[in-house]
């Protein structure tokens, strides 16, 4: 079976993916299924995600979560890297309606990166697992196919909409680690992100009042004054804009 340098039996979570497994085995506690092993999973690492982060979750965490013994999970799941890869799909929620035929590429893909925005808020350990090689799921698979769909009509080739859809993925991960590491950090800390820097305050006002700084100091009030959402929004926009543009001149990737 082909095995992955983090101990991933390949074989075997697609199989879990795909529900290719199991038979009931002697000894099963009667109240336990995969299903609600992996649901279990979930609650715990949104529980653990904003303060001691995924490396927390453990299959023993899992169990106490449940109230059975730990042994008893792996009945039904190998490990943990298997069970991560269960909990990405489960966690993917795909529209059942589809926009309207008025909304084009852009409107398609800003809602794809609004829904996959409120999937990184909703299970903040989401952005931090790493799929440098992730195993597509029914629910993500389903996503993606209902995604080129919609784009389809564009006219653009399929490996340009990928590389597109890559490139967003790519940035909303990015900022939503970002936004949830400052989380992350008021409630380890119990410090707010606004008390933190409203105690550099007297630091930075010497700093900048010293003369060694100028451009810094020139700064208007509001130059810092937005949200993690208005950033996101700002951000996709420009992406959307590069977009558009490079569509605009004939859409021919190199």
């Amino acid at each position: 079976m082909t095995k992955e340098p983090d101990g991933r039996d390949l074989n075997l979570s697609l199989k879990l993916l795909w529900g290719g497994r199991t038979r009931p085995q002697r000894g099963r506690p009667p109240t336990l299924s995969l299903g609600r092993i992996v649901a279990a999973a979930v609650e715990v690492a949104d529980e653990l995600s904003l303060t001691e982060g995924l490396e927390a979750l453990s299959m023993r965490s899992i169990a106490t979560h449940l109230g059975v013994g730990t042994m008893s999970l792996y009945r039904y799941v190998p490990g943990r890297s298997e069970l991560l890869d269960l909990m990405l799909d489960h966690v993917i929620e795909v529209p059942e309606t589809d926009p309207g035929d008025d909304h084009g590429w852009r409107e398609i893909l800003t809602d794809a990166a609004h829904h996959h925005w409120k999937l990184c808020m909703d299970h903040p350990w989401y952005p931090f697992v790493d799929q440098s090689r992730p195993l597509l799921g029914p629910n993500s698979m389903r996503g993606l196919d209902r995604l080129f769909r919609l784009l389809r009509p564009t006219g653009l080739d399929d490996r340009t909409l990928m590389m597109m859809i890559g490139v967003q993925g790519d940035y909303v991960d990015g900022l939503a680690r970002g936004y949830i590491n400052e989380r992350r950090a008021e409630r380890r800390t119990g410090v707010s992100n606004e008390d933190f820097w409203r105690a550099q305050e007297p630091t930075l006002v010497e700093a900048m009042n010293s003369g060694r700084f100028p451009t810094m100091a020139a700064l208007s009030e509001s130059t810092f004054d937005f949200t993690h959402e208005q950033l996101f929004e700002f951000g996709l926009a420009r992406l959307h804009d590069g977009f558009a543009t490079f569509i605009d001149r004939g859409a021919r990737p190199s």
